[in-house]
């Protein structure tokens, strides 16, 4: 399929999701409402701080019930085109896979534009990522976590970042961080190029990508990893544009690192994140597969 990167209003068609989803608000106000309710009775450490800048906070939801060995380690990235949203927001989404004796990462990161004086771009959300998987794989085993499993998933912009992860050279990153320091990623409604994105008017104004920039942070034009398992889905009832870029990363990397490329009926860019936290639906099942690999 041709993307026709000269039609603005095609393009915004395609990747304005709260426009697509008019209950958009009803499911954000829902997860912010059971993320508090979550943050209130479930042990957790809130706001600990993987670094100095803004945004460079996380969240710790532990297992459920000790274990003799540590537990395998979810990290998940929250999505909102890089410039909205909250760590706060999704909460709700760690209680079934602590409960099925995972410990849980929700992350926060700088959005864009950031301020004048402290300008945020997709670049730096990406190194503040690397920063926050460095803490979680030289902390998370205070919390019953075992920094030899860890598996990010991401919705949306988190997806990107989710796949972004595995292609990062940990070595050349921090000292004592281990080759294929993700051992796995699930990107929920990933954005895999970011070609089309730097066309969207409503999303270039606040992103400012550049080419050099799409070539570099697009995981789909980046070569496979050379370790590491990444499960991709979609919403059945997502645009055509995310069903492709969905697709896009098997076609780039190959079935071995990209075995499961899934479109998911009956999900749109908003409940396919209710999915994830939904025990019984493949979704989640995904995750967990992922996650006992």
């Amino acid at each position: 399929m041709t993307v026709p990167l000269n039609d603005p209003a095609w393009l915004e068609c395609m990747y304005n999701n709260r426009a697509l989803v008019p209950e958009h608000m009803d499911y954000l106000q829902r997860w912010a409402q059971d993320s508090a309710q979550v943050r209130a009775r479930v042990p957790c450490v809130l706001d600990v701080a993987y670094g100095a800048g803004v945004g460079e906070a996380l969240d710790v939801f532990p297992p459920a019930q000790a274990a003799r060995t540590p537990a395998p380690v979810l990290v998940f990235i929250h999505g909102g085109y890089w410039r909205s949203l909250d760590k706060s927001d999704h909460s709700f989404i760690a209680p079934p896979f602590t409960q099925a004796g995972f410990c849980v990462v929700v992350v926060n990161y700088a959005l864009c534009p950031g301020t004048p004086e402290a300008p945020v771009a997709i670049p730096h959300i990406v190194r503040q990522m690397e920063k926050a998987l460095a803490w979680v794989a030289h902390h998370i085993a205070a919390h019953g976590g075992d920094a030899r499993r860890i598996t990010v998933a991401g919705h949306s912009a988190g997806g990107h970042l989710a796949a972004m992860l595995l292609t990062s050279v940990w070595p050349l990153i921090g000292a004592g961080l281990p080759d294929g320091l993700v051992r796995n990623a699930l990107s929920i409604s990933g954005l895999h190029d970011l070609e089309p994105i730097m066309y969207t008017p409503m999303y270039q104004s606040v992103l400012h990508l550049t080419d050099q920039q799409v070539l570099q942070f697009s995981p789909a034009r980046l070569p496979a990893p050379e370790q590491g398992v990444l499960f991709c889905a979609v919403g059945g009832d997502e645009s055509p544009e995310f069903v492709r870029q969905n697709h896009l990363m098997q076609a780039a990397w190959g079935s071995h690192f990209v075995p499961r490329s899934q479109m998911l009926p009956g999900l749109h860019h908003f409940s396919i994140v209710d999915a994830l936290a939904r025990p019984g639906h493949d979704l989640h099942h995904m995750a967990q597969n992922l996650l006992r690999a």
